[in-house]
């Protein structure tokens, strides 16, 4: 599959809209469940994602829900969405090129910080606020995915095209051309058409969710990515460095939220029950929330 990847609010929608507008056949849909009524301002033209952005492994293929088989030979060339977590976990089988783009860690902050803010709204309208989730600060979130990315990369191999999310914005045509002759097929001026820079709404904000010396670090490895460079030997000692000192506090964050996970799942199981007792019917699935 044409897997296009990043951490959330990347620019992974945009490279979706790109490769459908281009003529590739995709999975997904441009909102799931009530994404359209609670989310859409974030990407007014659609996320374009699916049960696979966790991952195209045991767990999600076949369906868990249709039950239905997407056999490799069938996929080649279908562009998916699975985020980084979604793709490190992905059987090599159904990787036949990833494009991974990447965002400024600051914008990436502010972005998903007002993604989420319009999901807790969406709970607190529906009487909901204790299922408002507890979340991984935005910076900590960003290295511990793009770090797992590069490490993914070097181990499995996979053919991959790896851009900067300002990048593309800059010069769009350029690096379409590019990555439609990289793959090899579709309509590269179609493609070109689908970008819209007026939807960006983040331009690098402060922040202080990391000390300087970790966000020198953070700045460094961005702009290798941006640039487009190979990532050299001392730059991957620093890496490597910082990632001992990152690594157990994205531990820590990650404990606390599966406690957070449970907790939650408990309270929906209390209200389903309760409205089974009112006798209500169930209310419907939907396909998640982008922090779930």
């Amino acid at each position: 599959m044409l897997i296009v990847t990043g951490t959330k609010r990347s620019g992974t929608s945009m490279w979706m809209q790109i490769l459908i507008a281009a003529g590739f056949p995709y999975v997904g849909e441009p909102f799931s469940g009530r994404w359209e009524q609670t989310i859409k301002a974030a990407n007014p033209d659609g996320f374009f994602e699916s049960h696979l952005r966790r991952g195209i492994y045991y767990k999600t293929n076949p369906n868990p829900k249709t039950g239905a088989y997407l056999f490799p030979e069938q996929v080649t060339h279908h562009a998916v969405k699975v985020f980084i977590p979604g793709l490190v976990r992905s059987d090599r089988a159904y990787i036949t090129r990833v494009i991974a783009t990447v965002r400024e860690w600051r914008e990436y902050e502010a972005s998903i910080r007002r993604l989420y803010a319009m999901e807790d709204d969406a709970r607190r309208r529906d009487g909901k606020p204790e299922l408002v989730p507890l979340r991984m600060p935005g910076a900590l979130e960003w290295w511990g995915e793009n770090f797992a990315l590069v490490r993914d990369i070097a181990v499995r191999r996979y053919p991959v095209h790896v851009q900067s999310y300002e990048g593309l914005l800059a010069d769009p045509e350029k690096i379409i051309r590019e990555v439609v002759r990289w793959i090899g097929r579709g309509d590269a001026d179609a493609a070109i058409a689908a970008v819209k820079p007026e939807n960006r709404t983040q331009f690098r904000p402060p922040s202080d969710t990391v000390e300087p010396e970790i966000a020198a670090v953070f700045d460094e490895f961005y702009a290798a990515l941006h640039a487009g460079k190979g990532l050299g030997a001392p730059l991957l000692e620093r890496l490597n460095q910082t990632n001992e000192i990152v690594a157990p506090r994205i531990a820590h964050w990650q404990r606390r939220l599966a406690e957070d996970s449970r907790r939650r799942r408990a309270r929906k199981a209390e209200l389903a029950r309760a409205r089974k007792a009112a006798g209500l019917a169930p209310e419907p699935e939907t396909d998640g929330d982008h922090d779930e």
